[in-house]
This record gives structure tokens, C-alpha cells and sequence, in this order.
């Protein structure tokens, strides 16, 4: 490598982490402030086509398509989704409050249980070891209970002040609300305004974006339904095998939960292991602990070829990038950051931007 090649790999290098420091700072400053308006936008993008054909059937002026079409929005899914949250709220609350209940009805009786074929052991064990083993047992159940008390209260106090919050959350809503209207009777108007503002060449680069993120997020929806329908079939299969009555409603409902990043199937499934290996049934905790691992070995196998064949990248670097995106950016980030590398490539092989030969 020649000096004047080395002095543009540097160059380039740090473009690229100029462009880094400036998208991490608007990811974490900027994006958060003006969420509200970013969701009203993007719903005024996806009403755009449906608010075109109102007005042509319709015979109707645009904003008064956009208006109805709007309002029909928010007045089902907005309805739907706020019935949902406060009925998933008060379960939550009612569940948390019943947790101290629930230990001292079902766990403790199984750790008791637990303690007495310990004690039946006994005989075949040293009397120190054996004193020492029912001691820890005894501060083990003091402790389960002090424990379930504590995050029972603490997670009605969480709910408690979450509620708190609502002020703002419901401000942000109605900002989102009002906005919504006026993006969308004017979309045109403010796409056309912002194209015109961008030269030929940013605004092609604009567009070949606006067109690659939307057809990639569909084909990533593609992909993570494929990957819920395969642990659909592992879930189905295995509970089955394990004798658990509906299983394969259980399967759906584990599959769908297995779409969060943070909790998925282990979210349900390490909970149920435990309390069953509590209530003194080893083989089916043993055969649940068996199912998850395998369930979970099969997905980090088959998520990053999947999503990486969807995307046009090496399941190594989707793997990757996937993990820094949620570990910088949560739920958001793992699936923006594979998209954005997979954007990043299709701009590249298109001459647009060059990042490398």
C-alpha cells in the first residue's frame, strides 16, 4: 500500500467515524425528543396510498381524505391498543399482588417437600453435614419469602410510579395525534419540500434509502415470521412429547412471546422449569430445560442465516451487529443496525457511496 492510498484509507476511516459519532448522537438525543412527530410521519407514509385512492373514489378534496382516514386510525387501533394496555396493567398488578400468595401456596409447599427427602436421607448422611444441609434449606425458605415479598411490593411501587409518567406519555400522544393530521393532509407538499431543499445526487441518495429500508423491513418481517414459525413447530413437538395438555396453543403463545429480544422463550420457559423441578416433578423439568435448550441453540444457529440471507450479509456480521444494536439501542437497535450495514452494502455495489473496493 502506497503512501497516498494509505493517507485516503485514513481519510476515509475517519469520514466514516465522524458519520458514526453523528448518527449515535442523533439516535440518543435527537431521535427521543422528537419521537411524536417521527410516528406521525411515518403513519402519514403509510396512509398516503390508501388516502389517494379515498380521494379518488370519493371524489373528495385530499384533506378531507386524510382527515377521515386518520381518524378511523386512531379511533380502532388507538381504541384497541389503549383497552389491551389497561387490561394487561391491571392483570400485571393483580398477578404481583398475588405473588406472596402464590410462593406460599405452590413453591413453599415444594421446597417443604423437598426438605423432607432430604431429611429421609439422613441416616446416609454424616449428622454435621446433614444439621448444616436442613439449616440452609430452613434460611432458604426465609430468604424465598422475604425475596417474593420484596419484589411483589417493589413491582407494585414500579406500576405505581409508572403511572406517574402517563402525563407525559399522553402529551407525547397527542402531539403524535395532531400532527398526524396536518402531515398527512400536506404530504406531498412536505416530501416535495424537502426533495427540493437536495441536490440531484443527495436527492437520489434519499430516495434509493427511502426504497431499500422499506422493502427490507419487509423482508425482515418475512424473516422473523419464518423463525416464529419454526419455534412454533420445536414447541409444538416437544410439549407434545412431554404430555402437556393444549400444547400446541401453549407452543403459539411461547412463539409469539419468543419474538422479544430481551425475554423470548426463555421467558416463559426457565420460570416453568423451575417451578416444576419446585413441585417435585424432575423429568418433565428435566424434559422442559432440554426443549428450551435446544429450541434456543436451533434459533442462534438459524436467526442470523435467515435474516442475514434476507439482507444480503454474512450471518457472522448480522450475528454481530444485532448484538451491538441491542446493546446500544435496545429492541430498536437489533434490527436497525443489520438493516443500516444492509443498506450501507447496496449503496457501496451501486456507486452511490463509496466505503470500500
Amino acid at each position: 500500500m502506497n503512501q497516498e492510498k494509505k493517507k485516503e484509507f485514513i481519510v476515509n476511516v475517519i469520514y466514516i467515524l465522524i458519520w458514526l459519532v453523528i448518527a449515535y448522537f442523533i439516535l440518543k438525543m435527537v431521535v427521543p425528543l422528537l419521537t411524536p412527530f417521527i410516528l406521525a410521519f411515518l403513519l402519514a407514509f403509510v396512509l398516503r396510498k390508501p388516502i389517494r385512492r379515498l380521494e379518488q373514489k370519493l371524489h373528495i378534496h385530499r384533506k378531507a381524505a386524510s382527515i377521515l382516514l386518520v381518524a378511523l386510525f386512531y379511533c380502532t387501533i388507538g381504541l384497541l391498543l389503549t383497552l389491551l394496555g389497561i387490561q394487561l396493567v391491571a392483570t400485571v398488578k393483580d398477578l404481583l399482588v398475588q405473588l406472596p400468595d402464590i410462593y406460599t401456596r405452590i413453591i413453599e409447599p415444594a421446597l417443604e417437600h423437598m426438605a423432607l427427602q432430604l431429611e429421609s436421607l439422613d441416616i446416609k448422611l454424616d449428622p454435621q453435614l446433614s444439621t448444616a444441609l436442613n439449616d440452609l434449606f430452613d434460611q432458604l425458605l426465609a430468604a424465598g419469602g422475604n425475596l417474593v415479598s420484596s419484589i411483589s411490593m417493589s413491582a407494585v411501587g414500579a406500576v405505581s410510579n409508572a403511572a406517574t409518567s402517563v402525563p407525559g406519555v399522553f402529551l407525547g400522544f397527542v402531539l403524535m395525534i395532531i400532527s398526524s393530521f396536518f402531515i398527512a393532509m400536506d404530504y406531498d407538499k412536505i416530501v416535495g419540500f424537502a426533495v427540493r431543499q437536495l441536490n440531484q445526487k443527495h436527492s437520489l441518495l434519499l430516495t434509493e434509502i427511502k426504497n431499500y429500508i422499506v422493502g427490507t423491513l419487509f423482508l425482515c418481517i418475512r424473516s422473523y415470521f419464518i423463525i416464529m414459525v419454526i419455534t412454533f413447530f420445536e414447541l409444538s413437538v416437544g410439549l407434545s412429547v412431554l404430555g402437556i395438555d393444549n400444547a400446541v396453543i401453549i407452543a403459539m403463545l411461547i412463539a409469539i412471546f419468543d419474538i422479544l429480544p430481551v425475554l423470548g422463550t426463555g421467558g416463559i420457559m426457565i420460570p416453568w422449569t423451575i417451578i416444576v423441578f419446585l413441585q417435585g416433578n424432575f423429568s418433565l423439568a428435566l424434559g422442559l430445560l432440554v426443549l428450551y435448550l435446544l429450541i434456543t441453540v436451533i434459533r442462534n444457529i438459524i436467526e442470523p442465516k435467515i435474516v442475514g440471507a434476507s439482507l444480503g450479509l454474512h450471518p457472522v456480521l448480522t450475528l454481530i451487529s444485532m448484538f451491538v444494536g441491542l446493546r446500544y439501542f435496545g429492541f430498536l437497535g437489533m434490527f436497525g443496525f443489520p438493516i443500516l450495514l444492509s443498506l450501507l452494502r447496496n449503496l457501496n455495489e451501486k456507486g452511490i457511496i463509496h466505503l470500500y473496493q
